[in-house]
């Protein structure tokens, strides 16, 4: 997890200064000024929620370190694919031809692992405090 958050979150600073400094320029040159807004919002949709989620990552890493937990690994599991199904999906939306378009229809799996991964981790936290008060 502390591997794939600090790989995610590099590529996620990567990714949102390429956003910032020459992605209108190149989405214009492919002829998508009409849908470029569009483009550009499901662009930093996608980084903002990699980069919450790979912070995520290192979080459980750091607490997977001292409690192991199968909760824990699950929620990191759900946080990948949840990044790749999620972000993925709207980063390939913005850069693809409109037929790819279709692929937002997987977007919103990709945000439902990403809440199963916060509901796995909410029961890790929860046996971790039953576990403490000796339940």
């Amino acid at each position: 997890m502390l591997v794939a958050g600090s790989l995610l979150a590099a590529l996620g600073v990567a990714l949102g200064a390429y956003g910032a400094h020459g992605l209108s320029l190149m989405l214009e040159s492919l002829g998508y000024q009409d849908s470029l807004d569009s483009r550009m919002a499901w662009y930093e949709t996608a980084i903002r929620y990699q980069m919450f989620h790979a912070l995520g990552l290192l979080v459980l890493g750091v607490w997977a370190s001292s409690i192991p937990s199968p909760w824990l690994r699950r929620a990191g599991y759900c946080f990948l694919l949840g990044i790749l199904l999620f972000s993925g999906c709207l980063i390939v939306m913005a850069f693809a031809d409109p037929r790819w378009h279709k692929l937002g229809a997987v977007v919103p799996l990709g945000g439902l692992s990403l809440i199963a991964g916060w509901l796995a981790a909410t029961v890790a936290a929860a046996g971790q405090k039953r576990a403490e008060s000796g339940e």
